[in-house]
């Protein structure tokens, strides 16, 4: 491992997360980062403890806000750090390589992006053993949040993301739940944000599957997302 990145905080959003968020934690180290929060979104299980054990700092919710409420709990302590320049964020069941985000924080530096967003289809990314009834699903809410948010992306619902201080102080993240990715969207057009991806491996595992939202879930963020635009929300 070379030199300790200290400018970036990476959040990991966790409900019931003990199985992997000590490993995703222990990752994100490895990899360079040597500021990474978890919040705990009210877990029932060891998550909390786990994750401290595993090096990060820990922020508990007593209730579940959801995985963007936790996203945004976590923007908001690290904000408050002061000395915080790049803010990232990685799901808690390793689906990603927390490696990806030393390249991206790397893009995001040397082009002045915004913010830049892990894409598993663009060119040079990979996704390994998803059914093929999600991936057909992902395929058409990129094709629907890219109509819908004015944006030009290839991934639109990746939870590996990183982005600077400009966009962690006006995001203001309101979604509660999954729905969040496709806010992030709009308000990167909204706010003008200059974004780029970045090419990224996911990886499904059984237990990633089994922890991911529901196919009836994802249709029904799409109605929510298509209804908001409807009545001007």
């Amino acid at each position: 491992m070379g030199k300790a990145i200290s400018d970036t905080v990476v959040i990991i959003p966790a409900y019931n997360e003990a199985g992997m968020v000590g490993e995703m934690v222990r990752d994100c180290l490895a990899a360079g980062f040597s500021r990474v929060v978890v919040v705990d979104d009210g877990s029932d299980d060891e998550t909390a403890r786990v994750a401290a054990g595993s090096g990060a700092t820990v922020l508990t919710h007593a209730l579940g806000l959801g995985a963007g409420g936790a996203t945004q709990t976590g923007i908001e302590y690290a904000l408050g750090l002061g000395d915080v320049k790049y803010f990232a964020t990685i799901d808690a069941d390793r689906q990603h390589r927390a490696g990806d985000l030393v390249g991206m924080r790397v893009q995001l530096v040397k082009n002045g992006d915004d913010i830049v967003i892990g894409s598993r289809f663009m060119e040079g990314g990979e996704v390994e053993n998803i059914p093929a009834l999600k991936k057909a699903l992902l395929r058409a809410a990129i094709w629907f949040s890219n109509a819908t948010s004015g944006t030009k992306f290839t991934d639109t619902h990746n939870g590996i993301r990183i982005f600077n201080r400009r966009v962690a102080e006006t995001i203001d993240i309101e979604e509660s739940g999954y729905q969040f990715c496709s806010e992030i969207l709009d308000k990167i057009a909204r706010n003008n944000y200059v974004y780029s991806e970045h090419p990224v491996r996911v990886t499904y595992t059984e237990y990633s599957k089994a922890k991911g939202q529901s196919i009836l879930n994802a249709v029904n963020i799409g109605f929510d997302v298509l209804g908001r635009k409807i009545i001007g929300k």
